[in-house]
């Protein structure tokens, strides 16, 4: 099979896994002249799906071969796919030559398993290593670990890529049992945890280190991620939420991934007959983003007295105000960041530039607008000196209807 045929296969193949975003990582040379490529900066213009997912990066499978069986994946032992297998060495030129190109900026490489867990973790950790010693390869390089890899392996794989990341598959053990029996949730939370106790170990010893070249190398700077499926499964989104505020309090992951399950061909009696719509995955993100940075904690987001499912309607932060009227309006001038973090349409950005402003001088509708904020959603819950939002509080479900997108009808050119 030629190479062209292979990177159709294998780019394609490679198109479900969601975790693939640079950011968070460092540059590994201190002058361009020490190494080709780089992790920052504007060497090529970053390119996003309609559902926000970076793919800046060559982004392929080694092989889409796999002795397991995971009924959710179109890779599994048993579908009837085109198999494709790349050698490391085409790996390393295709990167390089699309790198010269400036198509690409690093790369991002999965696989499916051959052989066994150590055969095909030493595959991936070859194609990084030459990157970077035979190449010298500066740019990002994100390798998708495999959990019952010898733990040598994952320390080499450390060494050379920017981020790792191992997949917890499903948001609850029984769906992985069910779904995947041949993954086990212990040992993939196992090797979670020992690649956060080196990287963690890396940061002292760096640290500690007297001079610049007694340094020990990096060890995945950016850190480490991992996906969960969505919609393979019966969990609600409360639980797919008690997973990730799990996930991110015991391993320090960079990000939680969700990806929407795609029906695929020949699929089990087990699976769902349809995806789930893709708002839900839009609103995981907004509730993760929550968790995050803006203090929510799963109770607030996915109120445990329900269906434990986000609306999809409204966005998690504009829900959780709806259900809580008795807390707003929030004065602008006066409330704390917390508070002003919880006001939907406020972002990060515009909390920061409004406790700024306002130690200079009172804020206004007008000076709101200067921040871009979107009014319609801001004035309802807040106060200002020439604002206040009367009896828009006292009838949340009309404000709810007032504040939720409006169904667009369907163009006959559409």
């Amino acid at each position: 099979m030629d190479i062209t045929r292979k990177l159709t296969i294998l780019a394609d193949a490679a198109k479900y896994d969601a975790s693939c975003a640079s950011s968070g990582s460092n540059k590994r040379n201190s002058s361009q002249s020490k190494g080709i490529g780089s992790t920052e900066g504007m060497g090529i213009c970053h390119s996003y799906t309609p559902d926000g997912r970076c793919v800046s990066l060559l982004k392929i499978l080694l092989t889409n071969f796999c002795i397991f069986d995971c009924v959710y994946c179109v890779n599994r032992v048993t579908s009837n796919v085109p198999r494709a297998r790349f050698t490391t060495e085409e790996v390393v030129r295709l990167t390089m030559d699309f790198y010269k190109r400036n198509y690409v900026e690093g790369l991002f490489l999965s696989s499916g398993i051959i052989r066994d867990s150590d055969y095909t973790m030493e595959q991936l950790v070859e194609v990084a290593r030459s990157l970077r010693e035979d190449h010298k390869f500066a740019g990002y390089i994100h390798l998708k670990t495999i959990p019952d890899a010898a733990p040598e392996l994952l320390e080499l794989a450390g060494r050379y890529a920017d981020r790792l990341s191992i997949n917890v598959e499903l948001p609850t053990d029984a769906g992985l049992e069910q779904l995947a029996p041949e993954k086990s949730a212990p040992r993939i939370e196992s090797a979670m945890g020992d690649i956060k106790i080196r990287i963690v170990e890396n940061k002292a010893e760096r640290k500690e280190a007297k001079t610049v070249k007694s340094k020990p190398p990096r060890f995945a700077p950016a850190g480490q991620s991992t996906q969960m499926i969505i919609g393979a499964d019966g969990s609600n989104d409360r639980a797919i939420l008690d997973k990730t505020d799990r996930l991110y309090s015991d391993f320090k992951l960079r990000r939680v991934y969700y990806s929407a399950f795609s029906p695929i061909p020949d699929a089990s009696s087990k699976l769902p007959l349809m995806a789930p719509p893709l708002q839900r995955e839009n609103r995981l993100y907004q509730a993760d983003w929550l968790l995050r940075f803006y203090g929510f904690g799963v109770e607030e987001i996915a109120p445990s007295g329900g269906d434990g499912m986000l609306d999809l309607d409204v966005d998690p932060k504009l829900a959780w105000a709806l259900r809580n009227p008795e807390k707003f309006p929030i004065d602008i001038n006066r409330a704390p960041r917390e508070m002003l973090l919880r006001v939907p349409g406020l972002g990060t950005r515009n909390v920061a530039r409004i406790l700024l402003a306002r130690q200079h001088a009172s804020l206004r509708v007008s000076d709101l607008q200067r921040l871009r904020a979107p009014l319609k959603k801001v004035l309802p819950f807040v106060s200002l000196v020439d604002h206040h939002p009367g009896k828009w509080l006292d009838d949340p479900a009309r404000l709810r209807a007032q504040l939720a997108p409006k169904p667009r009808q369907a163009s006959l050119f559409d």
